[in-house]
């Protein structure tokens, strides 16, 4: 019983640390988007739009899609350098 409990709570514990890979993602997206947007008004329609998606599923807790609908807008980014 005791082993559960300490599993237990080592999972809560680190939910938080998984959980600051979105708000690192969404802020490069933000200083790319400031300093060298796209120049394709399409992408940068798309990388506002996924970015916006990305943060709300931050909000709700869904970290692993948030995450993945966040790489994606960076791929874009990239993609369009």
């Amino acid at each position: 019983m005791r082993r559960i409990a300490v599993l237990l709570a080592a999972a809560l514990l680190s939910a938080p640390v998984l959980a600051s890979h979105c708000p690192a993602d969404m802020a490069k997206i933000d200083q790319i988007l400031k300093t060298d947007p796209p120049a394709d008004p399409a992408v940068l329609e798309q990388v506002k739009k996924l970015r916006a998606e990305g943060e709300e599923l931050h909000k709700s807790g869904d970290h692993a899609e948030s995450e993945k609908v966040l790489a994606e807008a960076l791929n874009l980014l990239q993609a369009s350098e």
